[in-house]
């Protein structure tokens, strides 16, 4: 295989097995009632309470109603609260109760065994490369627009 069909290759099904495997791993019978998506949700609106409706949206690329659909369910099943703002009430506040914040933890540590697995195997001068390269990567996918037409 060239270069190139590795590189593709790996990407392809390591995006592929991240989200499978992910799923598998932060799915667990205490977090049986969420999806993948939710959990990444949950990731998104933090620790800090103070993170609001249109700002995880955008942090999540979706659309105020996308999220608000997503958000009345995980109120639902108590992992999110929300409270409008004093000062201008058309400013939603969420926050994860205890059991959002006990997901957003289990969660944060499956990334975290994942990112150490990857350092474990890499030496220190490997490390600065593999940053380079995620971060070229991932300059692509935000710059990435479906509409645009891919030139050869």
């Amino acid at each position: 295989m060239s270069p190139y069909e590795t590189i593709n290759d790996i990407l392809v099904n390591l995006f592929n097995e991240i989200w499978k495997l992910e799923e598998e791993a932060i799915i667990t019978e205490e977090f049986r009632d969420i999806t993948n998506n939710d959990m990444h949700i949950i990731e998104a609106v933090g620790l800090t309470g103070e993170n609001t409706m249109s700002a995880v949206a955008k942090r999540m690329g979706i659309t105020a109603g996308s999220l608000t659909t997503a958000i009345n369910a995980l109120v639902n099943k108590k992992y999110v609260t929300r409270h409008r703002s004093e000062e201008d009430r058309r400013v939603i506040f969420l926050k994860l109760t205890e059991k959002g914040v006990r997901a957003y933890e289990h969660h944060r540590e499956y990334h975290r065994q994942m990112t150490e697995a990857v350092l474990a195997s890499l030496s220190e001068e490997e490390i600065p490369i593999l940053v380079k390269t995620l971060n070229g990567l991932s300059e692509f996918f935000r710059g990435y627009c479906p509409e645009q037409k891919l030139k050869k």
